[in-house]
């Protein structure tokens, strides 16, 4: 890559510039912000960082982008996890992050419009006295439109469904500047291809989501959150596959392994849960329904040997235990000081989670790995945090040697190397085996909407 302040697209930057002020910059230090994001992935520096305000500078931007055939990355917050946002043959990085209106609000008809840079958490602060709630929660505070571009998901999926049940339609900003809108406000169409969701889990591979228009519910009149731990790990899926299979409408239901807990120790000693695998739970409500349901629950996992249930109802006490939950990954890391986590993301049917949770188990006792587990099981979804020394070629080669056949066992299962996280580069190399010949089609879908191969080079699928 050439310096982008007078290199490879010296021309282009000199143009965007004049169109963006101070908003372009090939400063240092923000181009390395721009070059990474959560993965263990190798960082590449963009040649610049654009900050636009508008879908028309958008456009603007890729249409410049177009004619001088530079490479274009989205760029959110950087919290994605394969790689999404690195921008692997340079070009520009397009920052969101000063796009984050909320442009309409219809609260009779349970949806809002708004600009991608905006933040789960500051859509739902903003929501909070209309009585509705966004429900899409993957831990991070990630952007909207970089929720959408990944397919994210999280701890409610198993009730509310992930992004691609709670999208109803986009605006984007092709390749060559062009704009388009794709859906509408109706709940159903039937009104040719569903652009739409060719759109969510894109990865900005296809165009660059600038208004998002998303579904919302009714914050429930009760919530009821609640922990409890098993003798071994498979009684503890055995209680999420029955509870599932038995119709319980939980909103979420966490597995955290023996080794997570013991992490969890470290990382939270306040929250007192002993070192054994664990379920964590929430309920949503009437005050009868929710009743009704931990009492199912609790009825179920009991048979399976279940103790120590504990019950938070009051905010401040859910709060803690889902913090808890979403900081499982660095009280992973504490297990081992200085170590990175290699992560995972596999995905099976739920009657097949058992058999993939303790083959997954076996693989990490083999490689003498340390590799704490949790997921969102009440979808079949669950992660391995594999523990290395960054400096140990040989200890992240099998670290690596792991996930693949973790996701392997996924694949054998009918289920997906990526529940969540996405493909970005990290997971390009499973893309045949998962979808055989439709990766072709998946390919000639690039091609037509982006024959220049600008958008997000070298994600998702090669050109």
């Amino acid at each position: 890559m050439m310096d982008g302040q007078g290199g490879a697209w010296g021309a282009l930057i000199a143009e965007l510039s004049e169109l963006l002020g101070e908003r372009l910059s090939t400063g240092q230090s923000v181009r390395e912000l721009h070059s990474r994001d959560e993965a263990y992935a190798t960082p590449h520096l963009p040649d610049a960082v654009a900050f636009p305000e508008t879908t028309e500078e958008v456009s603007r931007i890729m249409a410049a982008c177009h004619a001088h055939r530079c490479p274009v990355v989205p760029f959110g917050i950087g919290s994605s996890l394969e790689g999404h946002v690195v921008p692997v043959k340079g070009g520009i990085s397009i920052d969101t992050s000063r796009m984050t209106r909320i442009l309409e609000v219809h609260e009779e008809d349970l949806d809002v419009v708004v600009e991608p840079g905006l933040t789960r958490k500051e859509l739902n602060e903003a929501l909070r006295a209309t009585g509705l709630m966004f429900t899409v929660d993957p831990g991070a505070n990630a952007t909207l439109g970089g929720m959408a571009a990944t397919r994210a998901s999280g701890t409610n999926a198993v009730r509310y469904g992930t992004m691609r049940e709670n999208v109803l339609a986009l605006e984007v900003v092709l390749a060559d500047g062009r704009v388009i809108e794709t859906g509408t406000r109706a709940r159903k169409s039937s009104a040719g291809y569903d652009l739409t969701h060719l759109f969510v889990g894109s990865e900005g591979t296809l165009g660059i989501i600038t208004k998002l228009t998303l579904r919302l519910v009714g914050q429930p009149e009760r919530i009821s959150a609640a922990t409890c731990d098993f003798p071994d790990i498979a009684a503890a899926v055995d209680t999420v596959i029955l509870a599932i299979q038995s119709g319980l409408p939980m909103a979420r239901i966490e597995l955290l392994d023996e080794v997570q807990m013991r992490g969890m120790a470290l990382y939270n000693p306040d929250l007192g849960l002993p070192e054994r695998p664990h379920l964590f739970l929430e309920f949503h409500g009437t005050e009868a329904g929710v009743a009704e349901q931990v009492e199912s629950f609790r009825e179920i996992a009991t048979d399976y040997g279940a103790a120590n249930f504990q019950w938070a109802t009051r905010t401040e006490e859910r709060t803690r235990l889902w913090e808890a939950r979403h900081t499982a990954y660095y009280a992973a890391r504490s297990l081992r000081p200085g170590a990175q986590g290699v992560v995972t993301d596999s995905c099976v049917p739920i009657s097949a989670l058992a058999e993939a949770i303790a083959r997954t188990k076996a693989l990490i006792a083999e490689a003498g790995l340390v590799a704490p587990l949790v997921g969102h099981v009440g979808d079949g979804n669950f992660h391995l945090s594999i523990l290395v020394d960054p400096e140990d070629a040989e200890e992240l080669a099998a670290a690596r040697a792991l996930a693949s056949k973790v996701s392997h066992i996924a694949l054998e299962l009918g289920g997906t190397v990526t529940g969540e996280h996405g493909i970005g580069s990290g997971k390009m190399r499973y893309m045949r085996d998962e979808h055989g010949d439709a990766l072709d089609v998946m390919a000639d879908i690039k091609r037509a909407l982006d024959p220049l191969n600008l958008m997000n080079p070298g994600k998702i699928v090669e050109v």
